[in-house]
């Protein structure tokens, strides 16, 4: 679905369905250098069993228009300005990676409008190693490819969605290069290493934390090597939030998408704002 966001054209997958803003709205926001397309069989699997699904390409991401927003604030405040594009009162909110800052973010900006807040691969601080954040500027092929080396735990799929067959680094360096090669070819940057410096610059996670008013699950994974588990702990205990661990490493909707998606159905179901 197409909308327009402060004059800018902006774009959020709604599931292959109709959205329809009356039902229970969940907000789906990738990470870094990532768009949509991560979250397909979360939001698929919601949108076709009574919500109403926005997974949302952020600005310079995917196919809505640049350029990246500065920080995770100004990230939060497009997500704001994008629902209420779409007519969208409350809303559930799903974030990964860098993802997840902007989520929390969002939750925070929206007070009691935030339903429910799920954040999967999180830390704060989500700090970058010095080393990846100069390769990211200086050789971002490469760091593209020591990312992925670093969020799989595994080379190829196991039975779930995708399948067997399907290679999980492969197919996420190739979003990576794509994305990175289409801000580059607008003459917006480097936008790998933007992306990167929005999480290592983000400070105010606790403050944030300390505002968000609606349940709050952390899923996380065993073999993360990008956000470990015990980097989640400062922002679980903030918001009081429950933690679910599952064999995974940074790149869950991939490595575990059942388990996911399966977490994310029983938080929705059970936890009321």
């Amino acid at each position: 679905m197409k909308l327009s966001v402060n004059g800018q054209e902006a774009y959020a997958y709604t599931g292959g369905k109709v959205f329809d803003a009356t039902l229970p709205v969940v907000v789906f926001i990738h990470g870094a250098l990532n768009d949509h397309s991560v979250w397909a069989l979360q939001t698929r699997y919601l949108a076709h069993h009574g919500h109403a699904v926005l997974a949302v390409d952020l600005p310079g991401h995917g196919r809505s228009a640049g350029p990246a927003p500065a920080s995770v604030e100004a990230a939060a405040s497009w997500v704001i300005d994008l629902l209420a594009a779409a007519g969208v009162q409350r809303a559930a909110l799903v974030g990964h990676s860098l993802g997840s800052l902007i989520a929390l973010e969002t939750a925070a900006q929206l007070g009691a409008r935030a339903t429910h807040l799920v954040l999967v691969g999180t830390a704060f601080p989500m700090k970058v190693s010095p080393a990846l954040l100069s390769t990211s500027l200086e050789a971002p092929l490469k760091a593209i490819d020591m990312v992925n080396a670093f969020s799989h735990s595994t080379l190829g799929a196991k039975p779930s969605s995708p399948g067997p067959g399907s290679w999980l680094r492969g197919g996420n360096r190739a979003l990576m290069r794509r994305l990175q090669s289409a801000y580059a070819a607008t003459g917006q940057g480097n936008l790998f290493h933007h992306d990167f410096r929005v999480c290592d610059g983000y400070t105010a996670g606790i403050e944030a934390a300390a505002q968000v008013r609606c349940p709050s699950l952390l899923i996380l994974g065993e073999s993360d090597q990008m956000t470990p588990p015990k980097s989640a702990k400062p922002l679980a205990d903030a918001l009081n939030a429950n933690c679910v661990t599952l064999p995974a490493g940074h790149s869950l909707m991939g490595e575990a998408p059942d388990g996911v998606l399966n977490e994310l159905r029983s938080f929705l179901a059970r936890s009321q704002p």
